[in-house]
């Protein structure tokens, strides 16, 4: 306890860390102020009727998560930062299939300018539509209280005005993110979404102590649901910096009187190389029906196909896990190419000892990232199903399960090692101990390309 009292000390005597934090803390704060502010032509009573009897177990449920509840606030950030997400998987995929991209994506730092200035554009357009959903849905929202609309005059003008106040909130999230990237400390469109989540934490702890209280839950069985959490996160940790050590050796050469090559380094296969992105993509698509469908109460047939689907189903859980498992395999195809990292190391020189370069060093990555790939892709499944389980078979609030697994945790715990190990990497330039003493957990950090959404 003393040794991270001594280290947060450490932090605050560098002054450009300091500075750095408390920018990343004030751009944050300005993110949650701005989830919370509606957008003009809206009845804040009747949009707090509906939102007490939505149903958070579809997609308007899954996308309100990731915006920190900007969403069901009707708020100028109700979109949150996910246009751009939205933007950045669409360049990325598209990348595999146009060869313009795919050059793009190979020419280094000023390839990556061109390709984020076309992501930012791309950006407003997936906004504008979405914000054009959204207006249209905030129209045909009831109150429940007398079926009256939560917008107080619809029409034209509020289309116009929400569509243009929530693509701009967007365009403003994305510069936040941009200037916490830049200026502050960690990824700032991770930090976007991992406030988000984090925000839901003091209410869910709010109403598990409300329940206590009045006896609906018994202490002794929060605390070793806790104790529980503790020993999932460790595990969610565990997984996310796990990772497969393929050694690269590259040739001598003489140039001169100076000697090039000749080193040895590694190249790192993440057991988890995907991150969330199959959580995302699974419960995106399980979440369809139930929305599709939750449009039709009165008809009984649709009603029944929709508890189908119901997440305390068994054949929601079965495909659950069965599109995690594909979607974690199609995302790391797409993330990490064999045969363009063997192309790279075959004209840098470098070789995997034992391995001949070229084909059969493309062949030799691809087979062991398809075995490691399997146990990852079977605990995301596991963590994802963990919610479900929690809340279904130990009848935990919702509220408070969807901090047991799924992308919330996976989230979190991916964004907080993240920018821990960019304030490590301060305080070993200053000369100071970090939070994490051991050798092997930093080397991993630094060859980490960074957080995943």
């Amino acid at each position: 306890m003393a040794t991270v009292v001594e280290t947060i000390r450490n932090i605050f005597r560098i002054e450009e860390l300091r500075q750095r934090i408390v920018f990343t803390a004030l751009m944050l704060v300005v993110v949650r102020i701005g989830a919370h502010i509606t957008i003009p032509g809206i009845d804040i009573e009747a949009l707090k009727a509906s939102t007490a009897t939505s149903d958070p177990n579809n997609l308007f449920g899954l996308y309100d998560l990731f915006v920190g509840g900007a969403f069901s606030n009707a708020a100028i950030f109700a979109m949150g930062i996910m246009p751009y997400i939205s933007a950045s998987i669409i360049l990325q995929l598209a990348g595999v299939f146009v060869p313009e991209l795919m050059k793009l994506q190979r020419e280094g730092e000023e390839g990556r300018r061109k390709i984020n200035q076309w992501t930012r554009y791309l950006t407003v357009f997936v906004a504008a539509m979405q914000a054009i959903g959204l207006s249209i849905k905030l129209t045909a929202t009831t109150s429940g209280v007398g079926g009256t609309s939560i917008v107080v005059e619809p029409g034209l003008l509020f289309t116009l005005t929400a569509v243009a106040t929530m693509t701009a909130g967007t365009i403003f999230l994305m510069w936040i993110g941009e200037q916490i990237t830049e200026r502050g400390i960690g990824n700032g469109i991770s930090l976007i979404i991992f406030i988000g989540i984090i925000s839901r934490l003091p209410v869910a702890i709010q109403n598990e102590f409300q329940l206590i209280s009045a006896g609906a839950r018994n202490w002794v069985v929060d605390l070793i649901l806790v104790a529980f959490l503790g020993v999932i996160v460790a595990l969610v940790v565990l997984v996310t910096q796990g990772a497969r050590r393929i050694p690269i050796q590259y040739a001598k050469r003489i140039e001169g009187r100076k000697q090039y090559g000749g080193h040895t380094t590694y190249i790192p296969l993440r057991v988890n190389t995907a991150g969330v992105m199959p959580i995302i993509f699974a419960s995106a698509i399980l979440f369809i029906p139930n929305t599709v469908l939750s449009f039709f109460p009165e008809n009984q047939t649709l009603i029944n196909i929709a508890q189908l689907f119901s997440d305390r189903s068994v054949l929601h859980a079965v495909l659950y896990a069965a599109l995690i498992i594909f979607f974690t395999y199609f995302y790391t195809a797409i993330a990490f190419n064999p045969r363009q990292v063997a192309d790279d190391l075959k004209r840098a020189q470098g070789f995997i000892p034992g391995v001949r370069p070229g084909a059969p060093t493309a062949e030799y990555l691809d087979a062991i990232l398809t075995r490691i790939t399997l146990p990852g892709a079977v605990f995301l499944a596991i963590v994802a199903l963990l919610p479900v389980f929690v809340t279904n078979v130990l009848n935990v609030p919702y509220s408070f399960a969807q901090f047991f697994g799924g992308t919330s945790l996976l989230i979190i715990v991916g964004v907080a090692l993240d920018t821990l190990q960019q304030i490590e990497s301060y305080l070993l330039m200053r000369h100071y101990d970090g939070f994490m003493k051991s050798g092997r957990l930093r080397g991993r950090g630094m060859a980490m390309s960074g957080s995943r959404y």
